[in-house]
């Protein structure tokens, strides 16, 4: 009887291999070869799951960003009796992969990242994963708004988002060049989080609490 292949799991494995010669080479130093290589599976193999090395690098994205939005809604969902204020703390955090064993998922995000600038069909890609962070962003800091007493009127959550979500990946950068240790922007990102928290429970005018 034919052996039944699993080509999402063999899809995944690929990029697997894809992200590890992204970090060694950069996305532009990788070949369809060596990612079968590195897979351990055939070339052909690779070319069944992957008809071009642009479509095995796009793969490859939405892998990595799938990763990271899995990680924050497991946290998510692992601890639901933390406070909202915990909640998107620890959203931040995961998405600025500070922590030492996701240096290397930051070190090829950002390679896909510097690839897209040239590279439109990669670019959409990476507009894709950031819209499913900042929505996740979004989501947390409306429930922190109803939870307090914000005025509804003031608060603007997609705002709010999307400065979370660029100052998070902006610390990505600035700890893997060695401008910051990852404690102090850690630090950083605790701070903008404290005081979005205190403006989302700042009293509405005239009404006392």
């Amino acid at each position: 009887m034919p052996k039944q292949v699993d080509y999402e799991s063999r899809r995944r494995r690929i990029a697997e291999a894809v992200c590890l010669l992204c970090d060694e080479h950069g996305p532009e130093g990788v070949t369809m070869r060596d990612v079968a290589t590195r897979a351990e599976v055939s070339l052909g193999a690779v070319q069944r799951c992957f008809r071009t090395k642009e479509e095995m690098l796009l793969f490859a994205v939405d892998h990595v960003g799938e990763r990271i939005t899995e990680r924050v809604r497991a946290h998510l969902s692992g601890s639901p009796a933390q406070s909202a204020a915990s909640a998107l703390g620890h959203a931040a955090t995961e998405i600025a992969l500070l922590r030492t064993e996701h240096r290397a998922e930051a070190r090829v995000w950002l390679a896909f990242v510097a690839q897209a600038a040239a590279s439109e069909p990669l670019a959409a890609k990476l507009r894709i994963s950031y819209a499913a962070l900042q929505g996740l962003l979004v989501r947390l800091i409306t429930e922190a708004g109803e939870s307090g007493p914000a005025d509804p009127a003031t608060l603007d959550p997609q705002r709010e988002a999307r400065a979370l979500l660029a100052l998070a990946d902006g610390l990505t950068s600035h700890v893997l060049i060695g401008h910051l240790t990852a404690e102090e922007a850690e630090d950083a990102l605790h701070a903008h989080v404290v005081r979005l928290w205190e403006r989302l429970h700042t009293s509405r005018p005239g009404k006392t609490v």
